[in-house]
C-alpha cells in the first residue's frame, strides 16, 4: 500500500461502484485496491456486500465488470451442449470468438450441487488467450472436467448469423453434443 489515505467503508464501496460504472472495460482486484489503498481481500468482501446489494458486477477472469444495462447493440443469445476435453478449451474459444460470438459462460451440472455456472465472458482472441493463461497460472481445472467434458455455453452475438456460422464450425469441429446420439 502506498502514503495515499486510506477509504474506509460505505464510501469506498461507493468508490468502487463509481470506478466500475465509469469503465469500459474489467478491473482487477489489484487495480480497485490500489485506487482505494486497501488490500484485494478487502475488495473481494465490498464486491461481495455490493453484489448482495444486488448492483450488477460480474467477476470474469479479466477482472469486475459492470454491467451496463443500457446497451445500445441488440445481442442473439444461445445456449449450447458441448463436450471435449480440457485440452480443446482454446480452440473451442477460438472458434466462437473468429465468429463473433461472445462466449458469456461455461455451466455444468454437478452431482452434489446441482448447476454450476462460471462467467467467462471472452470476445476476443486476446480475451480467450488470457483467460486460458489464467487457468494456467492458478493451476485451476475447468468446470468440465467434474463432468467427463460435457458443458453449455451461453453465447451472445450482434445477428442469428453469427450465432448460427459459430455453432456450425463448432459442430463441424466435433464440440457439440449431437441431439441425434
Amino acid at each position: 500500500m502506498n502514503e495515499q489515505k486510506k477509504i474506509f467503508g460505505e464510501e469506498r464501496r461507493t468508490l468502487l461502484l463509481a470506478l466500475l460504472k465509469e469503465s469500459n472495460e474489467p478491473m482487477t482486484g489489484n487495480e480497485l485496491a490500489a485506487k482505494t489503498n486497501v488490500s484485494r481481500q478487502v475488495i473481494v468482501g465490498d464486491i461481495s456486500l455490493l453484489k448482495a446489494r444486488n448492483e450488477p458486477i460480474m467477476a470474469t477472469s479479466q477482472g469486475y465488470l459492470y454491467l451496463k444495462s443500457n446497451s445500445p447493440v441488440t445481442m442473439f443469445e444461445r445456449t449450447i451442449a458441448c463436450n471435449h476435453l480440457p485440452e480443446r478449451t482454446e480452440e473451442e474459444l477460438y472458434i466462437c470468438v473468429d465468429h463473433g460470438v461472445t462466449v458469456k459462460d461455461v455451466r455444468i451440472e454437478h452431482p452434489v450441487y446441482g448447476d454450476l455456472t462460471a462467467s467467462i465472458l471472452v470476445s476476443n482472441r486476446k480475451e480467450v488467450k488470457q483467460f486460458i493463461e489464467k487457468i494456467k497460472s492458478t493451476q485451476s481445472s475447468y468446470l468440465l472436467e467434474l463432468t467427463n467434458g460435457i458443458h453449455l455455453h451461453t453465447i451472445c452475438a450482434p445477428s442469428e448469423k453469427a450465432l448460427d456460422d459459430a455453432v456450425e464450425a463448432l459442430r463441424k469441429e466435433h464440440f457439440l453434443i449431437d441431439s441425434n446420439d
